[in-house]
């Protein structure tokens, strides 16, 4: 059965880049534009792993990030922060949520590739 990959970026251009680093992988992959849809496709489906921006409308990465980890149901899925919050700072808080990795952009589409795998 293919592992199912969340990515959720509000930036139409970013949701490319990420999904093609990572197709042609076997993946099944979902796509969210915001915090909520976010939440509601991770419940919903179960992914293996999220994709995660920091900057969404609606609720913010790191709310995203607590909330699923929180709930029994879906804090065993992976969360990798993808963000173009760079600094050490944004990195400290993003793996305190309880993401399991953190990626910046912009990021070489190996590296994000290495992570997912990683998460894996």
């Amino acid at each position: 059965m293919a592992r199912t990959i969340l990515v959720v970026d509000d930036s139409p251009a970013h949701l490319k880049l990420m999904q093609s680093a990572i197709e042609g992988r076997g993946y099944e992959i979902l796509t969210a534009a915001d915090g909520e849809e976010a939440l509601h496709h991770a419940q919903a489906y179960h992914p293996d792993v999220i994709l995660l921006d920091v900057v969404l409308p609606k609720k913010n990465g790191y709310q995203v990030c607590r909330q699923l980890k929180a709930a029994g149901d879906t804090k065993a899925i992976k969360i990798i922060m993808v963000s173009s919050k760079s600094q050490d700072s944004d990195r400290y808080w993003g793996l305190k949520q309880g993401a399991d990795g953190y990626v910046t952009k912009p990021f070489e589409a190996a590296d994000l590739l290495a992570a997912v795998e990683r998460a894996l």
